[in-house]
């Protein structure tokens, strides 16, 4: 371990936001603040994009009151963004500006919290402030809900909407059996190439029975199959409610949402929707049922009024733990958790340091062996993998019957 450098730091977020993020950014302001190393605390306003263009808030004087409700406010309190950094080799200027940035304001420690685009952002510029010579450490905060970065356990973010899609799945199902007609409702969970997501929706029959079949990216998707099941359910239950994947695919490897509306991110990834409205078409037009088609679209990511604990006291760990290790000579490396799950619910995790190249733009797939025989539903293995993630209460402040989100000082540099 080497000893800690006097100079500031930049801490920034990246991609779509979770219900925790901002724990994340807690954890590293709060330490960092608390360093005597650490001379100044920057956010950087609208991620990466805040630093090329020197738009950085000195977080120092962004309240206490103001920033304890980071805790519990979803998004990007410092704003976020979804530009995908060249290879230096063939552009070199944003990182020349990135240096720029960090010359001026002496930062010494840089810290990114994001996903699998967000690590490489992170493992390019530590590559590139070494080959240029200038001293920064850097480390990357795992976010995303769709829990597919590779090396760790699960990360934050995952346990909140896991846990909102969940108790939504029952709350609507409530509301679908009230009447003597039935109908089979349609639920549309993200997660393009993972399931992670989507697989959560079978946390709705730990205390009951709610859900009946999930569809996920990792089996190929055959529309008369899926017919045929919701058919035998229906005909059995008088009721189906079913989660598919944003992602689902035909064999030949076309998304089943092309056939509704898709456009690209600034990542270049196609974003999807639409599907749960088809599919709730092509049941009514083949088997004339009641159908009724649910996007939970941005709600499962930014639902903190329905968050883990956990998951918040996970994601404020590994903000702190980002600090604490860069404190200590630690660089390029992405935190992690390395769990343990014990019989009646018992649950450890620990803090785990990833090379960030390794964690870099690399998906973690559902497991196949955690789907069933039939691609229609998931194991008890994946329950008792997902179930420790989603327990404990949100710390949401009320006011005046209300969340009491951060409205913290943005005073620029």
């Amino acid at each position: 371990m080497g000893e800690a450098i006097r100079g500031s730091l930049i801490v920034g977020q990246s991609g779509g936001p979770s219900p925790v993020i901002n724990a994340s950014a807690l954890g590293v302001i709060r330490t960092a603040l608390a360093s005597k190393s650490i001379t100044k605390v920057y956010g950087a306003n609208y991620g990466i994009d805040g630093v090329i263009g020197d738009r950085l808030l000195i977080m120092d004087e962004a309240g206490v009151t103001e920033l304890d409700k980071f805790l519990f406010t979803p998004a990007s309190a410092l704003g976020s963004c979804r530009t995908k950094m060249p290879d230096p080799e063939v552009d070199e200027t944003p990182y020349r500006a990135i240096l720029n940035v960090f010359k001026k304001h002496d930062v010494r420690y840089f810290c990114y919290i994001g996903g699998n685009d967000s690590m490489d952002t992170c493992n390019k510029i530590s590559k590139y402030m070494k080959a240029v010579g200038y001293e920064c450490r850097i480390m990357g905060v795992p976010k995303t809900i769709d829990n597919d970065l590779f090396g760790t356990d699960h990360c934050p973010g995952y346990g909140s909407a896991a846990k909102y899609i969940a108790t939504s799945i029952m709350e609507v199902a409530c509301d679908a059996a009230v009447y003597n007609k039935g109908a089979v409702t349609i639920f549309e969970c993200m997660g393009r190439h993972a399931g992670w997501l989507t697989a959560a929706a079978a946390l709705s029959n730990v205390n009951g029975h709610y859900l009946d079949l999930i569809y996920l990216p990792e089996t190929d998707f055959d529309m008369d199959r899926f017919i045929e099941d919701i058919r035998v359910c229906f005909e059995k239950n008088g009721n189906c409610n079913v989660a598919v994947s944003e992602g689902i695919h035909y064999a030949d490897g076309s998304f089943i949402s092309e056939s509704g509306t898709s456009s690209t991110d600034g990542f270049g990834h196609v974003q999807l929707g639409g599907l749960a409205s088809y599919l709730a078409a092509e049941v009514r037009d083949r088997l004339g049922y009641k159908t009724r088609g649910i996007e939970f679209s941005l709600l499962q990511r930014c639902a903190a009024h329905c968050s883990s604990g956990r998951d918040v006291s996970e994601a404020y760990m590994a903000g702190n733990a980002a600090v604490e290790n860069m404190l200590q000579g630690v660089t390029d490396r992405m935190v992690g958790f390395e769990c343990a799950r014990y019989p009646f619910g018992g649950y450890d995790s620990h803090i785990i340091l990833l090379p960030l190249e390794k964690a870099a733009n690399y998906e973690r797939t559902f497991p196949k062996e955690w789907i069933n025989e039939e691609g229609n539903y998931v194991t008890d293995s994946f329950i008792e993998y997902a179930l420790p993630l989603i327990q404990g209460e949100s710390p949401t402040r009320y006011l005046k019957g209300l969340p009491d989100f951060t409205s913290y000082n943005k005073v620029f540099c």
